[in-house]
């Protein structure tokens, strides 16, 4: 029988986070606040996931399967009772079973998934995707160290370009499902060939 443990729930649509990364989040509403204070209370832990966008209820929407948990690495609490936090994620999950609950904030019955193995890249894979990024960053007047870009290991590589690109909560979600490391790099070089290709109104899915 698979193993399930109990998260806490953040749904912020376009937000990803990856195992080893970090994620940035400023927490304002009282109900994430009264999140943020259990997890501080209890094992720091806070699961991010995505809102399915065709969802009816926007106070409680559907949510994707997939998500990641993190641990807050950083806090910075506010007079005002907002915070600042560092998220540092974990490992991504499946949720299981949505519980019912008093607090706030939702919470569910999730699995934690294995991590793949397959954590590099061929020559090649890791030459087209910085050759597509760079297009993509120059094509929307990003401004890039690209020499620090080439000293990142792989999984830090795609899983931050992943994090950060500007796609849709759909596109968002399919590279978080990216079985491996090398299926979810050939989805980015094809998703910025794709946007790179389509300006003005036609780009409807970027944020």
């Amino acid at each position: 029988m698979t193993d399930t443990t109990r998260l806490s729930i953040f749904p912020l649509p376009g937000a990803l986070l990856f195992p080893q990364l970090h994620l940035p989040l400023h927490i304002f509403e009282p109900r994430y606040r009264a999140m943020v204070s259990d997890a501080m209370a209890r094992d720091r832990r806070i699961a991010m996931i995505q809102p399915r966008p065709d969802s009816e209820d926007a106070d409680t929407p559907d949510l994707f399967d997939v998500g990641c948990v993190g641990r807050i690495a950083e806090v910075e609490a506010l007079d005002d009772g907002r915070y600042n936090l560092i998220l540092q994620g974990l490992s991504l999950f499946r949720v299981r079973r949505e519980l019912v609950v008093t607090t706030p904030f939702r919470q569910v019955e999730a699995e934690l998934l294995p991590v793949s193995e397959d954590d590099t890249l061929s020559l090649g894979a890791r030459a087209s995707l910085e050759m597509e990024s760079r297009r993509f960053a120059e094509a929307h007047g990003y401004s890039v160290d690209w020499t620090s870009v080439g000293r990142l290991d792989d999984v830090s590589l795609v899983n931050g370009v992943a994090q950060i690109a500007p796609f849709d909560v759909a596109a968002k979600q399919a590279l978080l499902e990216a079985p491996d490391l090398a299926t979810r790099a050939e989805m980015l070089v094809q998703l910025m060939q794709f946007f790179g290709r389509h300006d003005g109104e036609d780009r409807v899915t970027l944020q």
